[in-house]
């Protein structure tokens, strides 16, 4: 029972690091039809912020040096200009097109960020020492918990109420949310779509600035390809949680996190090097119950 409780802790940590990730493709998603992939690569961006650009092999911190006060609103900074970037370069020329076609755009973004970090950064792994104090362990009565878990699960909860709060309570919030049900009938009634996108792409871009960040202190380790399993893993979870419904994407998070740290927990040893096919022969399962999702969003069999 306490490895099993153990093992829940950490499917909820890994939960909410997908479910972050999830929010911010689902949101792109749910007003522009866009599957954006290159937002694992935001995160990627956000992570090698930390560090003076070099093609050395040992990493040294530039803004990953700086106070966390001071470090936080500027990491998610860059990773909001970026987003914020990609959208006036390349989405918002290709607004009126097919979803294939921007999500072929979002894989060429994708491939042009790798490349453009591999060449200031090089394709070396490097090791980076980012707030090694919160990977100390805790106890909470007879589990031994890392505090790295704890600040992740908090920091998500604050996350999503925060986003909840500003689309229920704030103009542009309703706005985009009017948009996600139905663009065209929201730019009709006056809600100025470029405005109301930014702002989605800026909300994104914060919540990988984030993941970044927590991803960062838990893996000890920067790699130009780091952000594309999150992004993959993720979309499976906006998939599973219902395309459209950002309740669906938090919810497919934290199922994808579940499913993947029991495999990993109770599978046999010999079969643990596939776990991600058993996690994906599940995920194909669930959508063969519930073809729309575990939380469908209210428009999606319109859309379909």
């Amino acid at each position: 029972m306490i490895q099993f409780l153990q093992n829940l802790i950490d499917a909820i940590s890994l939960g909410s690091i997908y479910a972050l990730v999830a929010l911010g493709i689902g949101l792109l998603f749910g007003i522009l039809r866009l599957i954006n992939f290159a937002h694992g690569d935001f995160i990627t961006i956000g992570c090698y912020a930390l560090i003076v650009p070099s093609a050395d092999v040992t990493a040294r911190l530039l803004i990953g040096a700086w106070p966390w006060p001071v470090m936080i609103p500027m990491i998610c900074l860059i990773v909001v200009i970026v987003a914020l970037m990609t959208d006036v370069l390349v989405f918002r020329p290709l607004r009126r097109t097919s979803s294939p076609t921007l999500m072929i755009a979002s894989f060429a973004v994708s491939y042009i960020i790798q490349n453009g970090v591999l060449m200031a950064y090089g394709s070396r792994p490097k090791a980076v020492d980012l707030w090694s104090g919160a990977n100390t362990q805790v106890m909470i009565g007879i589990l031994r918990v890392p505090m790295l878990q704890l600040i992740t699960l908090v920091v998500t909860l604050v996350l999503m109420v925060a986003i909840s709060l500003f689309l229920k309570k704030t103009s542009y919030g309703v706005q985009m949310r009017a948009a996600a049900e139905d663009f065209r009938m929201a730019q009709y009634l006056g809600v100025r779509g470029n405005v109301v996108i930014g702002i989605a792409f800026a909300i994104s871009g914060i919540l990988a600035g984030v993941v970044s960040l927590l991803y960062t202190t838990q893996s000890g380790s920067l790699s130009y390809t780091m952000g594309v399993p999150l992004a993959l893993f993720a979309f499976v979870a906006v998939v599973v949680g219902g395309m459209g419904s950002l309740v669906g994407a938090v919810v497919g998070g934290f199922t994808i996190g579940f499913i993947v740290t029991m495999l990993q927990a109770y599978l046999p040893p010999d079969l643990r090097a596939f776990r991600d096919a058993f996690a994906f022969a599940f995920v194909i399962l669930v959508l063969l119950i519930r073809p729309a999702g575990i939380v469908p969003a209210r428009s999606s069999f319109e859309r379909v």
